[in-house]
């Protein structure tokens, strides 16, 4: 308990001597009497009485006033655990000091506070001060007096637990002894929140009706700081959980490969991404606040674009060929789309732009590309690039194409109009060799190299891939014989087509790659097309043998040896076929 001050322990003092001095003139006045009494003498028995009675009465004093001084000293204690527990949000501590507090000042033995748990209702113990322990258990805590403060939300004061009529169905009471008891509710917006209990086992009398006021007080100011730190804490996580959200949605929203821009009622940009920032090459400090139509570059119709929107509540999405400063020329998609409030009225327009500069210039670069590539090779384009100089081993049937002799160009032609006849022979053959997945290796002026079973055309049956070409480009050429108005006798061109294993990879430098094939099997084939005659499709036995071995049964395609031929650089002779169709 706080000491006394210095005025107090002077006026208490003073009273000790007064009444010291009185019991010396009381004590002196009966001595007097009983002398007095012997010589038939008496002093005023009203005087004596009175006497007696001014010590009685300074001891009734000094009670009331050391009454007081403990009231005193409780009511400055409250004054300061109310100022402590409403100086901090961290509940648990400043409650246990409080608790502390509360038991020094009342007197008691042990002291709880127990909560009413939001989720289960049940209640729970918040602190605990037992001399033994500071364990939340309180099992032998009255569950009576518990349940009588809450049902009725008024405090409960038993001096002597045990002869209290109210203790009677007590179990707890009746086994452990408890004598002093004292249980206040907390209360907060009429609601029952939970309860401070103290009590002492040992003596009884402890707790007065001051003591209960006392502790009233404290629970009234409990309450309150409790709720105070509920609510904080609800606050503290809902604000927790919107910074995640918030930073959640910025991740999110700086993720974002397209460009996004909002803007306001008045236009003005209120978000700007990373990517809008990387189209545009404008920091996004610099376009926070300024208005649309100086962030973005110009736009034609961009203005009325944006009045369509905000009057008809409906996206647009359309592309435009702009001039970006810093960058040069730019095609974007602009997709603007209203901004709508809870009301679902349109405060403002949100742009996602998606940079398409490199995509459309990739896809003229294709579209180039396939003017002069055959389709496998563009459609493969990024296959070939990363196939290492030097190239890998396959079984793979290579096509060599004579579109036509030069002497059936008339002499007389200017250049132009026999590169023009040429590339009518080269531009059927090319049509009928793409359909059939071939690759075009190179052309050699009126010759064609086609490849099958690379690794841009894989197919396993790529030996009767390219002789079912062949006959196919026969009856192209016969078209072509028509339209031209000539009926050659023979045909003009030349075919030879060999099965075998051959290197495909690309050739060259870093700098510049040429994707081929190279080997005997692709110098055999050149050679059959050369001992072919006009109008003739040659294949080797071994592209015949590949045929047969994938596809025994098949009836497309009809064979016809001739005389084997001595092809240059190879010592036996090589067994020929001519084909058919069937």
């Amino acid at each position: 308990m706080t000491a006394m001050t210095g005025d107090q322990a002077a006026c208490l003092e003073e009273i000790g001597r007064i009444r010291e001095l009185s019991t010396r003139v009381y004590t002196g006045l009966r001595n007097q009497q009983e002398l007095m009494k012997v010589r038939d003498l008496s002093l005023s028995q009203d005087l004596i009485d009175r006497t007696g009675q001014i010590d009685d009465q300074l001891s009734i004093l000094e009670k009331y006033l050391r009454s007081d001084e403990t009231e005193l000293e409780q009511l400055r204690a409250l004054t300061e655990t109310s100022a402590m527990i409403n100086s901090s949000l961290d509940l648990d501590a400043i409650l246990a000091q409080a608790m502390d507090e509360i038991i020094n000042l009342t007197g008691a033995e042990r002291g709880y506070i127990l909560l009413r748990s939001a989720t289960t209702s049940e209640l729970e113990f918040r602190v605990c001060r037992e001399p033994e322990t500071d364990a939340l258990n309180g099992a032998d805590i009255s569950k009576t007096v518990l349940h009588e403060v809450f049902a009725t939300a008024k405090p409960l004061l038993t001096d002597n637990a045990s002869n209290d009529p109210r203790m009677k169905q007590s179990e707890t009471v009746a086994k452990f002894t408890l004598r002093s008891i004292m249980c206040v509710p907390l209360i907060y917006k009429d609601q029952v929140t939970g309860a401070v209990y103290v009590d002492n086992r040992f003596r009884s009398g402890v707790f007065t009706n001051r003591e209960l006021a006392l502790l009233m007080a404290f629970a009234n100011q409990t309450a309150i700081a409790i709720e105070n730190a509920i609510l904080f804490a609800s606050v503290q996580a809902t604000l927790h959980e919107i910074t995640q959200v918030k930073e959640l949605m910025e991740n999110v929203f700086a993720s974002i490969e397209s460009g996004v821009i909002t803007s306001g009622p008045q236009d003005h940009v209120m978000t700007f991404n990373r990517a809008a920032s990387q189209i545009l090459v404008t920091p996004p400090e610099v376009a926070i606040s300024r208005p649309l139509h100086e962030i973005l570059p110009h736009i034609a119709d961009f203005d009325q674009q944006i009045r369509g929107v905000r009057e008809h509540n409906q996206p647009s999405v359309f592309e435009a060929h702009t001039n970006i400063p810093e960058r040069g020329d730019a095609i974007l998609n602009l997709k603007l789309s209203p901004l709508k409030n809870a009301a679902k009225e349109t405060q403002g327009v949100a742009v996602v732009l998606d940079d398409l500069t490199e995509q459309r210039e990739h896809e003229e670069t294709l579209e180039l590309m396939t003017r002069y590539l055959p389709p496998g090779m563009v459609d493969n384009i990024e296959q070939i690039a990363g196939l290492a100089l030097g190239g890998e081993r396959r079984e793979m049937t290579s096509m060599f194409v004579y579109a036509t002799p030069y002497s059936i160009l008339s002499e007389s032609a200017r250049p132009e109009q026999m590169m023009e006849l040429l590339n009518a022979y080269l531009e059927v053959a090319t049509d009928v060799i793409h359909h059939a997945r071939g690759i075009i290796d190179k052309y050699m002026g009126n010759e064609i190299m086609v490849l099958f079973n690379t690794q841009l055309n894989p197919d396993i049956s790529h030996g009767q891939c390219a002789v079912l070409a062949a006959l196919d480009l026969r009856d192209a050429f016969v078209d072509l014989y028509k339209r031209l108005g000539i009926d050659p006798q023979p045909h003009l061109y030349r075919i030879g087509i060999h099965t075998g294993v051959a290197t495909l990879g690309n050739v060259g430098s870093i700098n510049r790659k040429s994707f081929t094939a190279i080997g005997d099997t692709i110098n055999l084939s050149k050679r059959l097309q050369e001992n072919a005659t006009g109008g003739q499709i040659i294949i080797s036995e071994d592209t015949l043998n590949h045929i047969l071995a994938q596809n025994p049964t098949q009836t497309e395609i009809r064979f016809e040896e001739r005389e084997p031929i001595q092809v240059k650089g190879r010592t036996q002779k090589t067994r020929i076929y001519e084909v058919f169709r069937a």
